[in-house]
C-alpha cells in the first residue's frame, strides 16, 4: 500500500484534516493518471485530425506537464494547505484544453465533447471534490464547451445538436454533482463510525486493563486465603510440639550433666534456635492466617517487625545475599500490616532474583528506611544487573514480566503498587542498567 507524508494544516476539525488528506492522495494520484491518459490522446489527434497533429501535440504536451507541476505542488506544504483550489485547477485544465481543440477543429460536431463527459464522470464518481465544487466544474464545462462552439470561425454548424450536446453535459454535471454529495456523505458517516469505533477500542482496552487488575487481585487474595486455610490448620498442631520441644530443651539444659558435657550443651543449644526460628515463622505465617476478609486493615504497627517477618519468609532466596538493614528507632506506620509485608517479600524476591541473575562477587540488597514529612520510606536497592529502559515503563503493568516461562505471572510488582497506592503512597522505581535497580514507597505514620 502507498504510504504519502502527512502535513498538518492548522485549524482544521479532526474530520476535514483526514479528509483533506485524503483528498490530496486523491488528486495526486489521478493528476498523475490524468497527464498519462492526455499524452495517450496524441494517438487520437493523429488518426482524427492529422493534419492538425503539428498543432495539437504541443498543447497535449503541454497540459500533461502543467499537471505535472501542480502534482509536485501538491506534494509539498503548499499543497496540503491548498488542496481543494489546486485539484480545482489541475482538473479545469483537460477541459479547457479539450475545448480549444473542439473550437480548433469542428465545433460543435468535434468527437472530443466525448472526452468532456468522461472529466465530468470521473470527477463525480472518483474524485472526492465538494458538491458544490462538482457543480461549479459541471457548470464550467458547460459554459466554455458553449463558448468553444459559439467561437468556432464556422459558427454552430447544427443548432439541434449543439442544443442537444449542451443538455447532455448539462445533465452530466447534475448527475454528477449528486454522485459527488452522497459520497460526501458516505465518507463523513464513515468517519464518524471510525472514530467511534476508535473511542470504543479505547473503552474497551481501558476496561481490559482494569478487568487484567482485578483479575490479578482475585488471584492474590485467592493465593493469600490459601495460605491463610493451610496456615489456621497447620499454626496450632506445628505450636504444640514445637512448645512441648522447646520446655524439653530447655529443661535439659538446666541438667547439672549438661553443663559438664560441652558438646551436649552446644548440641541442644542448636536445637533450641532452630525450634525458635519454626517458631518465629509460625508466628509470621499467623499474619496471614488470621487476617479475615472486610476486615478494618488501617493500624498502627511496627514497620521494623515486619521487615522482619518478610526478611525470614523470604530467607530461602536471600541465602548467600548481604541484606543490610537501616532503619530509624520509631518505625510506627498506620495500615496493613500483612499486605505491607507481602509487598517486601516481593521486593526481596525480586531483587534477590535479579541479584542472583547478574552473579555478583558481592551480591547486596540494601534496605532502608527513612522518615520524611510525617510518613516512613522505603527503599530496597540491589546491585543486580538493573532494568533494560524499554521495560522500565511496564514493570507495574499485570502480567508483564521479565522472568523466564513458568517462572512468574507478573503480577507481583502490580498488585504491590496497588496496595501501596491504597495506603495513599507511591511505588516507584529508578534503574540503571547493568549496575541497580532500586524500589521505593511511602507509608503513613500514624496519628499523634
Amino acid at each position: 500500500m502507498l504510504s504519502f507524508p502527512r502535513f498538518q494544516v492548522p485549524g482544521l476539525s479532526p474530520y476535514h484534516e483526514e479528509q483533506n488528506e485524503y483528498r490530496r492522495a486523491f488528486s495526486k494520484g489521478t493528476a498523475l493518471v490524468a497527464s498519462l491518459l492526455i499524452v495517450l490522446g496524441l494517438g487520437l489527434d493523429f488518426s482524427l485530425y492529422n493534419e492538425l497533429f503539428e498543432v495539437l501535440a504541443p498543447v497535449r504536451i503541454g497540459t500533461a506537464l502543467a499537471i505535472l507541476l501542480v502534482y509536485l505542488v501538491l506534494r509539498s506544504h503548499v499543497g496540503a494547505a491548498w488542496v481543494s483550489p489546486l485539484t480545482m485547477l489541475w482538473l479545469s485544465m483537460p477541459q479547457l484544453m479539450i475545448s480549444w481543440m473542439i473550437w480548433r477543429t469542428e465545433g460543435d460536431g468535434s468527437i472530443y465533447f466525448v472526452g468532456l463527459h468522461l472529466a465530468l464522470y470521473a470527477t463525480g464518481i472518483i474524485l472526492p471534490v465538494r458538491f458544490f465544487e462538482s457543480l461549479a466544474f459541471g457548470l464550467g464545462t458547460l459554459a466554455i464547451y458553449v463558448a468553444a462552439c459559439v467561437l468556432h470561425p464556422g459558427g454552430i454548424q447544427d443548432a439541434y445538436r449543439f442544443i442537444g450536446y449542451s443538455l447532455f453535459l448539462l445533465t452530466a454535471a447534475i448527475l454528477s454533482s449528486f454522485c459527488t454529495y452522497f459520497n460526501e456523505r458516505g465518507r463523513f458517516t464513515l468517519f464518524a463510525l471510525r472514530r467511534e469505533v476508535a473511542e470504543q477500542n479505547t473503552v474497551l482496552m481501558e476496561t481490559n486493563r482494569t478487568l487484567a487488575e482485578l483479575k490479578g487481585q482475585l488471584l492474590q487474595r485467592e493465593k493469600m486465603a490459601a495460605i491463610g486455610t493451610l496456615s489456621a490448620g497447620l499454626l496450632h498442631e506445628l505450636n504444640n510440639p514445637v512448645n512441648y520441644s522447646l520446655m524439653a530443651i530447655n529443661m535439659g539444659l538446666a541438667m547439672p550433666a549438661v553443663a559438664a558435657d560441652a558438646l551436649l550443651k552446644e548440641s541442644l543449644e542448636d536445637a533450641r534456635e532452630g525450634m525458635q526460628r519454626i517458631q518465629n515463622i509460625v508466628s509470621d505465617l499467623k499474619t496471614f492466617a488470621y487476617q479475615k476478609p472486610g476486615e478494618n486493615s488501617q493500624r498502627p504497627f511496627l514497620l521494623e517487625n515486619a521487615i522482619r517477618s518478610a526478611l525470614r519468609l523470604a530467607g530461602y532466596e536471600l541465602k548467600g545475599i548481604d541484606v543490610p538493614v537501616e532503619m530509624p528507632q520509631d518505625t510506627h506506620v498506620l495500615g496493613d500490616e500483612p499486605a505491607i509485608i507481602g509487598v517486601l517479600i516481593n521486593l526481596l524476591s525480586n531483587a534477590a532474583h535479579a541479584v542472583q541473575k547478574a552473579q555478583r562477587e558481592q551480591p547486596q540488597i540494601a534496605l532502608r528506611v527513612q522518615a520524611r514529612e510525617g510518613r516512613l520510606w522505603v527503599s530496597v536497592r540491589d546491585n543486580g544487573l538493573g532494568i533494560e529502559p524499554a521495560n522500565i515503563g511496564r514493570v507495574f503493568e499485570p502480567f508483564f514480566t521479565t522472568r523466564d516461562v513458568g517462572a512468574g505471572l507478573g503480577l507481583g510488582l502490580s498488585m504491590s503498587y496497588g496496595i501501596v497506592q491504597r495506603h495513599g503512597g507511591t511505588l516507584m522505581v529508578e534503574s540503571e542498567q547493568g549496575a541497580w535497580t532500586e524500589f521505593v514507597f511511602d507509608l503513613p505514620r500514624p496519628p499523634a
